[in-house]
């Protein structure tokens, strides 16, 4: 059975997100936990000495919550009949990133589903703070949806590497489960550089392709340019349906010199996009 953690705020978009998951898993067995999490406007005294459950006065941020999921369960039931899912609500006194944390380890959490914000204006909004916080504090994989996305079935799968990763074959599992579910083809997409790939670069490409064997997969090589610019471009030019990129764990001072390609995509990106934890080691 499935674990599916998919947070809300009640909001249209998250009801998007939502719909999207119980469209997509829809031929298998699955749990899904819908989390609310909230923090009372001012802090009294009894929350800081521990939350809502040690206070003698009612609290309306409990009663919100608890409404709100309640309305979320119904209209999943009524909306997305389906004997093979079974939910869960869970609300909590929490900032949202550490509940998720907490949840995705006591529950065994296989995916989190969260929504997109998209664009506003001239100021470009990526997935919101806790989406972002959540792609680089967990492990767990990330499908993210974007704002108005309704769901379709999968043909094309992008997937950009520099091949400077070994990647685990745990970690790629959830790539080849999606493959495989909805009968869809990957693109490994690179982006080349002035020198050619090194001998290590070529055994993690072999790797690679030995993993991706039971999946029908193409290589493709494309100028170097801002990592970004060439995945949204690709997308476009050659219909993608799905994007798959590995999120590496960046060192302080990277972080603060420069913008993670995982974080920047999301500006732009107008297809489902699925954050894998990249923990393997990086040996130029």
């Amino acid at each position: 059975m499935k674990q599916v953690l998919i947070p809300t705020d009640f909001s249209k978009n998250a009801w998007n997100a939502i719909s999207y998951a119980l469209e997509f898993y829809k031929n298998e067995v699955c749990i899904f936990y819908f989390l609310h999490t909230y923090t009372p406007s001012f802090y009294r005294a009894d929350y800081i000495i521990g939350g809502p459950s040690h206070s003698a006065i009612p609290d309306v941020g409990v009663m919100i919550s608890l409404m709100g999921l309640e309305k979320t369960l119904k209209d999943a039931r009524e909306q997305f009949s389906n004997e093979k899912h079974s939910y869960e609500i869970l609300s909590a006194f929490n900032l949202l990133t550490d509940e998720i944390k907490k949840v995705c380890k006591k529950k065994n959490i296989d995916i989190i589903v969260m929504g997109t914000q998209g664009a506003t204006g001239a100021k470009e909004i990526f997935l919101g703070t806790h989406t972002v916080y959540t792609i680089r504090k967990t492990k767990t994989p990330i499908l993210i949806i974007p704002k108005n996305y309704g769901y379709k079935p999968i043909h094309t799968i992008l997937f950009p590497t520099d091949y400077w990763s070994r990647y685990k074959e745990g970690e790629l599992k959830p790539i080849l489960d999606l493959a495989k579910m909805q009968g869809a083809s990957i693109t490994v997409l690179h982006a080349t550089e002035e020198d050619p790939l090194n001998q290590k670069q070529k055994k993690n490409k072999a790797f690679l392709d030995l993993c991706l064997d039971e999946i029908p997969h193409t290589f493709e090589e494309v100028e170097q340019e801002y990592m970004p610019d060439v995945i949204n471009r690709y997308i476009k030019d050659n219909d993608m349906d799905f994007l798959v990129m590995m999120n590496r764990k960046h060192s302080f001072f990277e972080r603060l010199m420069f913008k993670q390609n995982v974080d920047a995509i999301g500006f732009h990106c107008t297809i489902p996009f699925l954050v894998i934890r990249d923990t393997s080691k990086i040996s130029k």
